[in-house]
């Protein structure tokens, strides 16, 4: 078997030393992405970005159905490579298949544009906003390659640095060039670059493909077991936007648009989850190898604490000054700011059913995919039960537009308590990453946050500068005094004072 693998010191170590570029490519990217949210609401305003989000909406789908599972599945099918099928082979194969998938999805959707621009279609570049599912697709499967051999370092560059830098100097430029188009043109433009950053390291650490030639057998053959992998993403995908889709059904693009900046924040935790893919992918197929449960569980627990903290940071950041928070993309967006409160925190209380998954996908395939499923039903039934409820109760439209992301939240809590229960009995461990005095940090940043939020209206800039590191550091001081184990604690092993895991 060919695998090119190297050795870690330890599976918690490398978690820690792939969780240190995230964290960083994660505070880049909450940098990178506020200039884009800024200028599209300021220059752009809700209306045109209620049409964009719905458009880039089925973008994100075809570009995941594309992918067929290679996020994760590319892992497994390099772990298992057969004798003297070397990995640039494998890793092409992948490649090849994400193209001809993609090929064909944006092929539909250059045909039917109407797909993505239900309000009608223009004289622009609406019909090759489709190719857009391209780049996007081939840069998911470099990078899992990539991730595959600890370089996580490419993911965070292309998807931290050039991607969102990208599309927030281009989501200006166009508006000079092209204001109709702006938008979509700067998508467009920020996903090829990310695909270019995506492709470079990758050719770069696998080399040319020698000897290689396109196997439709095989390819076909990967395409089928990576099939409930790629259910499962889809069906996680479509839990965190399918409130976009009853948006666009219930209500005007406008109050699509005002969510749509809203549910961006609320990405940005996230994207800090599905980061780890990369890395806690590999970790767990070489636990699994060895049959070692223990040792999953623990990963799972430790990954999920770092994303839980890390998440509950930009929840408080994002949700107590709330309104000063949404009111710096536009004053019109302000009305989002209960969304968001709903829907950071589901980001949350979603941790946990998502770090299980990252284990239930290769230990339990078709029952974690069911479980999705009937919460994805659950999830989209009582969006509209809200939606409606609110409506009865005399509240106006832009209380209704609350209604799917307080069900998201709602959902993504009784996913997460259900898949860790599934893994736990699997594991015959604990796999629970919330800890009591989590609890205590969160209450300790909410007293502090609160007090900025009482200064006058005039003030509204020092909740700013000067309120979010405050209930930052409130939070900090708490976890790590309290919160914080010796193996929590190699993710900041480099600095002072941290106690390195003994390996």
């Amino acid at each position: 078997m060919t695998t090119n693998v190297p050795s870690a010191p330890s599976d918690i170590g490398t978690l820690a030393k792939g969780g240190r570029t995230n964290i960083g490519g994660f505070a880049i990217r909450l940098v990178a992405r506020m200039p884009f949210l800024f200028v599209a609401g300021r220059l752009y305003g809700p209306d045109a970005v209620g049409r964009y989000a719905l458009a880039v909406v089925v973008i994100e789908l075809g570009a995941l159905i594309a992918t067929l599972g290679l996020k994760r599945g590319l892992a497994l099918a390099l772990a298992e490579a057969p004798e003297g099928r070397e990995d640039v082979c494998i890793v092409w194969d992948a490649l090849l298949l994400a193209l001809v998938a993609a090929l064909a999805i944006g092929g539909l959707l250059f045909a039917v544009p109407q797909i993505m621009f239900p309000d009608g279609v223009t004289d622009g570049f609406d019909r090759w906003f489709a190719l857009t599912i391209i780049p996007i697709a081939l840069s998911d499967v470099a990078l899992a390659a990539l991730a595959y051999r600890r370089n996580i370092k490419a993911s965070v560059t292309a998807r931290a640095i050039v991607e969102p830098w990208t599309i927030s100097a281009a989501v200006l430029l166009y508006y000079y060039i092209a204001r109709d188009d702006g938008l979509t043109l700067a998508y467009m433009t920020a996903l090829t670059a990310a695909m270019v950053a995506s492709l470079i390291p990758m050719m770069r650490s696998y080399g040319r493909p020698r000897g290689w030639r396109p196997h439709l057998g095989r390819v076909a053959a990967m395409a089928r077991r990576n099939a409930p992998l790629a259910g499962a993403e889809t069906i996680e995908w479509g839990t965190r936007n399918v409130d976009r889709f009853i948006l666009g059904i219930m209500f005007e693009p406008k109050l699509v648009g005002i969510y749509y900046m809203a549910q961006q924040i609320s990405s940005i935790p996230q994207k800090l989850k599905s980061s780890f893919d990369p890395i806690l992918g590999p970790v767990i197929t070489q636990s699994l190898a060895k049959n070692d449960r223990v040792a999953i569980a623990q990963q799972v627990r430790q990954v999920g604490f770092w994303i839980m903290s890390a998440q509950a940071i930009v929840a408080l950041m994002g949700s107590i000054p709330g309104e000063a928070v949404m009111g710096l993309i536009g004053p019109q967006f302000v009305y989002g700011t209960a969304a968001l409160g709903f829907l950071l925190w589901g980001e949350v209380l979603a941790t946990q059913g998502a770090v299980s998954e990252a284990a239930l996908v290769y230990m339990a395939r078709h029952r974690n995919l069911a479980i999705s499923v009937a919460m994805l039903a659950f999830q989209i039934a009582l969006s509209f039960a809200l939606i409606y409820t609110i409506r009865w109760a005399g509240f106006p439209d832009n209380y209704q537009a609350a209604g799917p992301a307080i069900a998201l939240m709602l959902s993504l809590t009784l996913t997460s308590l259900i898949k860790a229960s599934v893994l736990r009995r699997m594991l015959g461990a604990p796999v629970m990453a919330w800890r009591w005095s989590f609890l205590a940090a969160i209450v300790a940043s909410v007293a502090v946050g609160t007090l900025f939020t009482l200064l006058p209206k005039r003030f509204e800039w020092v909740e700013l500068v000067a309120g979010e590191p405050a209930l930052v550091a409130g939070f900090l001081f708490v976890v790590w005094r309290w919160s914080f184990k010796p193996e929590d604690r190699t993710l900041f092993q480099k600095l002072p004072g941290a106690e390195p895991l003994a390996v």
